[in-house]
């Protein structure tokens, strides 16, 4: 794969096949990529065990997923990996929309400041996985990750799972209590679970290609609708790291794969992008074609699907590898809980629901996209066509233009357990909405951001005004009978070890932070209820109702 150098990891016999004792694990993830990686990480964070399995010794081949959003990066900063992520991806907020040779618009992604971090960072998957796997190697008394493992067979136990593994050195076979499955689009445990997936194929080919260019390029998302320089439809560019560059071309529904990939084929497309005389080289190629699907369960039994193995859309939007992340942000929390027994196991069902929700939501995304970039009929492509010409004078024109919805977190307003609102907090987010960040003070004087000091436990967010207030929002939180809430309070009380201020006001501002606004925010930083103010019954009924997420269905 070009210049980049693949780390090999070493392949260990495993202790049931080496005359070891076997162990039954709490939870075994099959996949070590980004999203499986993640999930044995935020599990081990929580103090749970896993052992990780994957059927290759190296990370992927390939930059592949290279967008990572900012709510992704906010979960990866909780994982302990985005320091790395950021410093050495490429920061970005702009895109920019070409119709031919001329530029329709551009659109700013985070407009405002006071976050720690930026809207977009592009960086190579291989480069994350890397990350993610030096991190899991800090963790070695909770995280077992066994490479060359693969998963031939699942059998379903009455307290859990029985794994069957192949290895260089035999089959053997792995109990656990869960089974997370991250194995992608090709998911084998989907397949043995019998899990088809529904939804819509495109017919559409797509070349996608890194190259390496000696070339000061913006490190704006740029794209073009029917561009001059190329025959195809549509061209996509995003810098990445170390003068990589990922060059998107649609090649239509007659392209012949085995032709585009030829490499003086290719870099003849690349030289029509980047003129001919700059310097560059082929790194790495591929053409697929994609589908927008999902499968109707994502949790069977003690199994559970995430990521890719749960559902899959196009690469435009940059949702697959990032809902991957947030589906084990939702879930990993309520998992622990379970696993120790602080919460009936139907807390799951709040995992499918939701994530279902944020998958139809990237898929009904991708769609429109698709419908937008290759037109299925006469029909739409006039329209299409139309709007690419309207919207370099008209500016209603540009909302019409699709180039790719680029990923949001999804907001789960409205769903089970999520309609706890009492009274009014203008501007402030509702239930469901994932927390915004904002820069704060701690207590001993040390600046910092909201979002590291929800952490990843049930919080109350309580705004005040003095002493007197702090002690007894403190005290509301001691008496409510939440197992590890946090109490963070903010307002003008710096002597309390957990008290905040908000030098710049964006905390007050973004939570509607008038005196005795409180919020109960979840482990995975979402709001789960909030009242203008409220008493200890308030947060642990809030609570309470959300922990028995599945009961009426189950009891009907």
């Amino acid at each position: 794969m070009g210049s980049y150098t693949h780390q090999r990891f070493r392949y260990r016999t495993p202790d049931e096949l080496a005359g070891g004792r076997p162990k039954r694990r709490p939870v075994a993830i099959v996949g070590a990529g980004p999203v499986g990686l993640a999930a044995a990480i935020d599990l081990a964070q929580q103090g749970v065990s896993c052992v990780v399995l994957d059927d290759n010794d190296s990370v992927s081949d390939g930059s592949r997923a290279i967008c990572w959003a900012k709510r992704t990066l906010e979960i990866f900063d909780r994982l302990g990996v985005a320091g790395r992520m950021t410093a050495k991806g490429v920061t970005w907020k702009v895109g920019r929309v070409y119709h031919g040779d001329c530029e329709l618009y551009q659109f700013d992604l985070l407009p405002e400041g006071g976050h720690k971090m930026p809207a977009f960072i592009n960086l190579q998957q291989y480069h994350v996985e890397q990350y993610l796997v030096e991190r899991v190697c800090e963790l070695p008394e909770l995280i077992e990750l066994r490479w060359k493992n693969r998963v031939t067979a699942v059998e379903d136990l009455d307290d859990g799972l029985r794994i069957t593994v192949g290895t260089p050195d035999g089959e053997y076979h792995l109990e656990c209590g869960w089974l997370i499955a991250a194995d992608g689009a090709r998911s084998s445990v989907r397949a043995m679970r019998g899990h088809p997936f529904e939804g819509q194929s495109f017919e559409d080919k797509f070349l996608i290609v890194d190259v390496r260019l000696e070339a000061t390029y913006p490190s704006d998302r740029r794209f073009w609708f029917q561009p001059s320089f190329d025959p195809g439809e549509s061209v996509l560019i995003h810098r990445q790291p170390d003068n990589l560059f990922r060059i998107d071309f649609q090649l239509g529904r007659d392209a012949d794969p085995d032709v585009e990939r030829d490499a003086s084929r290719v870099m003849e497309r690349v030289r029509r992008v980047v003129g001919p005389h700059v310097p560059c080289e082929f790194e790495w190629c591929s053409v697929y074609t994609f589908r927008c699907a999902r499968i109707a369960r994502f949790i069977d039994g003690h199994v559970i699907f995430v990521g890719d193995a749960a559902h899959v859309v196009s690469p435009f939007g940059a949702r697959g590898g990032n809902g991957g992340i947030q589906d084990v942000d939702n879930l990993c929390w309520k998992l622990a809980r379970v696993i120790r027994n602080e919460a009936p196991a139907r807390l799951l069902a709040s995992y499918e629901i939701e994530r279902g929700r944020a998958a139809d939501e990237n898929i009904l995304n991708s769609r429109r996209t698709t419908a937008f970039m290759s037109p299925g009929s006469a029909v739409e492509r006039q329209f299409r066509d139309a709007v690419l010409e309207l919207a370099a004078d008209f500016p209603f024109a540009r909302a019409l233009v699709n180039s790719g919805r680029l990923s949001q977190p999804c907001d789960y307003a409205g769903l089970p357990g999520m309609a706890l609102e009492a009274g009014t907090v203008t501007g402030a987010m509702s239930a469901g909405a994932p927390c915004s960040d904002a820069p704060v003070m701690r207590a001993d004087g040390t600046p910092g951001w909201l979002l590291e000091q929800l952490g990843a436990m049930p919080c109350a967010l309580v705004f005040v005004e003095g002493e007197v207030q702090a002690a007894r929002a403190e005290a509301d939180g001691a008496d409510c009978g939440i197992r590890g809430l946090k109490v963070i309070t903010v307002g003008a009380h710096a002597s309390r070890a957990t008290g905040l201020s908000d030098p710049q006001g964006l905390v007050r501002s973004r939570y509607g932070g008038a005196a005795g606004v409180t919020y109960l925010i979840r482990p995975d930083q979402h709001v789960l209820a909030r009242w203008p103010h409220c008493g200890p019954h308030a947060l642990r009924a809030a609570w309470d109702v959300y922990r028995r997420y599945d009961e009426k269905r189950e009891t009907a």
